[in-house]
């Protein structure tokens, strides 16, 4: 099953009201529920898309910050007011730069692998319930398919890093397969816990199940799996090795200029921000919260928390070495997620028994 903007379970929401309001206010204007239907959808495509956009600019100047904080330096301060403007700086500069296609590249795996980079990237908000009955697509498989969306990803970089001719480019699209397809599998096992206890892999099932106690305390051990793995998969510090710069110059983008260059990062500040909203939907109880403040309130503070500790987290410990992130995840996460999942299992049926 599945809604625009809204789902079955969860229907209070201050937003999911506006844009019920909304809707009727069109309805006698336009006169077609199909029409209004359609352009409720083009407005909830709209408003993803700006705020991945949006996301970027704001995380481009964010990370700078956090990590001049954590590492005792002042970070941005020149352009605009306390440096504000620096990632509108940064944006027409990229925009100006000369787009460069080097000699002897795939040309059409090579111009299509940044767009198709940022196609997942965006994609996946669609899945996230932002607030009581505002979710874009309330589909009964949401975590599977969310799952799914985002391994699409590994493909654009190796495409990237093949289409490039060159050395260093083809070796960070290797690592990108290795390490990427490494820690879906812990991951995957992990959340299986989350999804015996709800009993569902509807993303609002999921939040609702968290309604009396949330599942950071119920799955600690899947909690720092996910975490983990998630740092992995967003190519974030300390396991960005698809791009590292003392060893590849940059991995899959290293022939890439100006707004293509652009587009990866764009998909990774964007995966930056889903992967605190997951971890925030998944284990925090997403958008619920004490009454005293709106449910989107709760929800954008609880994910906006998480991204400050991933890039704390990143911004702390020294880059690791290929071979060990993968032995971690092969030798640690994967068996550590195994033994929760049987833990899980174990629990579920204890409790049933007793009650």
């Amino acid at each position: 099953s599945s809604d625009v903007c809204s789902s079955d379970l969860m229907h209070n929401g201050i937003l999911y009201l506006a844009g019920q309001s909304l809707k009727e206010l069109m309805l006698p204007i336009i006169g077609s529920e199909l029409i209004v239907n359609l352009i409720m959808t083009l407005i909830c495509i709209g408003i993803l898309f700006m705020l991945v956009a949006v996301s970027a600019l704001v995380f481009t100047l964010g990370e700078r910050k956090v990590c001049a904080w954590i590492q005792v330096r002042i970070g941005p301060n020149r352009v605009g007011p306390w440096g504000l403007l620096q990632s509108t700086a940064d944006m027409l500069k990229l925009l100006t730069k000369e787009d460069i296609i080097p000699h002897g590249v795939d040309k059409w795996m090579w111009v299509l692998s940044p767009i198709l980079i940022f196609i997942p990237a965006a994609m996946v908000y669609a899945l996230y319930p932002f607030d009581d009955g505002v979710i874009f697509a309330d589909v009964n498989i949401g975590l599977f398919l969310l799952i799914a969306i985002s391994a699409q990803s590994v493909l654009p970089f190796l495409m990237g890093g093949y289409a490039s001719n060159s050395k260093y480019a083809m070796l960070g699209g290797m690592r990108t397969v290795a390490q990427m397809l490494s820690y879906e599998v812990p991951m995957v096992i992990a959340l299986m816990g989350i999804v015996m206890i709800t009993g569902s892999l509807k993303m609002s099932a999921i939040v609702e199940a968290q309604s009396n106690i949330w599942f950071i305390f119920l799955q600690p051990i899947a909690f720092l799996i996910f975490m983990v793995t998630c740092l992995v998969e967003s190519n974030r510090p300390p396991f960005n090795m698809v791009e590292g710069e003392s060893e590849i110059i940059a991995g899959p983008f290293t022939e890439y200029t100006g707004m293509r260059w652009a587009l990866f990062f764009l998909a990774e500040f964007a995966n930056l921000l889903s992967i605190g909203i997951l971890t925030a939907t998944l284990f925090l109880g997403g958008w619920q919260g004490p009454d005293f403040l709106p449910g989107q309130l709760w929800f954008w503070i609880k994910a906006f928390l998480m991204v400050l500790i991933y890039q704390w987290i990143g911004w702390t410990f020294p880059r690791t070495r290929m071979d060990t992130i993968l032995s971690f995840g092969w030798k640690v996460l994967l068996p550590l997620a195994l033994v929760n999942l049987l833990l899980t299992g174990f629990g579920i049926y204890i409790f049933k028994w007793l009650l």
